[in-house]
């Protein structure tokens, strides 16, 4: 690796274990085993590093997670097994993968100061939801875009809460097989008008 690949690297590393605030330019200098220098050689400033090193941390996050989700319960699997079995690796991602989902939560109060992490957010989010939809409902996003990004944004909106009550509280945060049940209990109350 060069010292551009290895600055990269060391920033990758330091935001898992210091976060985005916490991560100094001499942390990632010295996880890189590089000098302050490099940084403003290859990337200008150590913001430019940081985003960048989050941009495609957060990309091969997001491909894990797809190869994870692509698992599919099995061609037979009823959209209620689909749904529980994705939920399953998608809880299993919160305690892999715990430092880039605190991460996503820590920037999201950077965004108006970030323009740039705005807008690869808003991009990996519409991905997100496109993706998404074809795993819980088999839907092609080709055929029907806006529908999918509807689904999507439901799963994501799922996602978020829950990821944010397994970063506060693990124990207490709803398992795969719970939030099935409580999604079969909405969709009862909804179809027989109750509630």
């Amino acid at each position: 690796m060069g010292n551009r690949e290895d600055l990269l690297a060391g920033a990758k590393r330091c935001l898992i274990e210091k976060g985005y605030a916490g991560t100094k330019a001499r942390d990632v200098a010295a996880a890189a085993g590089t000098s302050l220098a490099a940084i403003g050689y290859h990337f200008r400033t150590t913001k430019a590093l940081l985003n960048e090193a989050l941009i495609e941390a957060m990309a091969e996050w997001g491909e894990e997670l797809g190869r994870a989700l692509a698992d599919d319960a099995g061609p037979d699997a009823t959209p209620q097994e689909r749904f529980e079995a994705a939920w399953e690796r998608i809880i299993e991602s919160f305690a892999r993968l715990r430092p880039l989902w605190a991460i996503q939560f820590e920037l999201i109060s950077q965004m108006d100061r970030a323009p740039e992490l705005r807008e690869a957010f808003a991009t990996a989010n519409r991905q997100a939801r496109l993706g998404l939809a074809e795993v819980f409902h088999r839907l092609d996003p080709a055929v029907d875009e806006p529908t999918a990004l509807t689904l999507g944004a439901f799963h994501q909106a799922l996602l978020a809460g829950l990821a944010t009550q397994w970063l506060v509280d693990p124990q207490a945060a709803l398992s795969a097989k719970e939030l099935t049940r409580a999604l079969r209990t909405v969709t009862d109350e909804f179809r027989d008008g109750q509630g």
